[in-house]
């Protein structure tokens, strides 16, 4: 692995070019990138978008400006594809932020991206052995699939997404640090920790900025290529705890939606975090809160990387359900 100061490189220089590139941005956003509230928004008045274009930037261009200036072990095949199939996603979302694409011409694009992700991965590579290869790489693909609009799905309101990205990626590193991940995904968890922390300071409440889904889309895809990475080394259980809080209240959301016979594509109010904020919660008490959560669940996923027992593994998971279940019923039971 890299040194401590070739990381601490990596996560400045990424953090200041996220920055400067909002700093240019920012002007030609608001003229042409302004996200009008809706029924899902949290926001009152006409917010730019657009803030994952310096994040997604800053990421891939930090990256690639490790492979060009020689950091050992960078710049094989799968770690390009990674790149292109992120740089690919991104200009999905952009066209989506500026003209809204239909849903499955836009499904097939992110699952083209996915692909690409997927011919990225080592041919080796397996989670649940069990299964057959191919069936596995489908589930894989769905799993990353759904990273990708996990996010977009979860990125309602401000600061969201930094409580989320910020502290996964940065379970990451300190992974890669303890050589359960690859240097290739190290580097990438790191360049976007550091972007997305360059991103923080304009989407504190009241926001200036969002994401937009040029920023959200590539994250997930970003973030699903990293835990199947990290689950692919044998840390199943760690891959699992690090998002367990995003993965929880979008999918059950999702899946109380459909029992009810309510419109999953349609814009609405229904996550935890969201009934939060309806019921009295502010923008810092449910942002805090799911910080805090998730500096809980990398301490639980460190212990899995401490230990082969399987057991312990079990009751690791179940501490992070349990965690997670808490902080999902206190916010389903928050009253205006």
């Amino acid at each position: 692995m890299t040194t401590i100061g070739e990381l601490a490189l990596v996560f400045v220089a990424s953090a200041l070019v996220s920055v400067v590139l909002i700093w240019l941005l920012h002007p030609l956003l608001k003229r042409h990138a302004l996200a009008h509230p809706n029924v899902r928004s949290s926001h009152k008045t006409p917010t730019p978008q657009g803030g994952g274009i310096a994040v997604i930037a800053a990421t891939v261009g930090v990256v690639v400006a490790c492979v060009l200036f020689g950091v050992p072990g960078l710049g094989g095949q799968a770690l390009w594809l990674v790149l292109a199939a992120t740089v690919f996603i991104a200009l999905v979302g952009a066209i989506d932020d500026i003209r809204p694409i239909a849903v499955m011409p836009r499904l097939i694009l992110q699952v083209a991206g996915v692909a690409i992700v997927l011919a990225a991965l080592p041919v080796d590579l397996r989670v649940v052995p069990l299964l057959p290869y191919w069936l596995e790489r489908a589930l894989l693909g769905l799993a990353i699939l759904w990273f990708v609009n996990l996010v977009n799905f979860m990125d309602g309101i401000d600061w969201m997404t930094v409580a989320e990205v910020a502290p996964l990626t940065s379970g990451l590193v300190l992974f890669g640090l303890m050589a359960a991940l690859s240097r290739d995904a190290t580097i990438v968890a790191l360049a976007l920790c550091g972007a997305v922390i360059g991103f923080a300071p304009c989407n504190r409440p009241v926001a200036r900025l969002f994401l937009g889904d040029v920023g959200s889309l590539p994250i997930g895809l970003l973030l699903g290529w990293l835990l199947v990475v990290l689950a692919g080394t044998g840390h199943f259980a760690a891959a699992l705890l690090l998002p367990l809080y995003y993965l929880a209240d979008a999918t059950i959301t999702l899946l109380r939606r459909l029992a009810n016979g309510e419109p999953i594509l349609q814009a609405h109010r229904s996550h935890f975090y969201q009934r939060a904020m309806d019921g009295g919660f502010s923008i810092y008490q449910v942002v805090g809160r799911v910080f805090l959560l998730n500096i809980a669940l990398i301490g639980l996923a460190v212990t899995t990387l401490l230990t082969t027992s399987y057991l312990l593994h079990a009751a690791a998971l179940i501490a992070g359900g349990v965690l997670v279940a808490l902080l999902l019923y206190r916010f389903a039971a928050a009253k205006a």
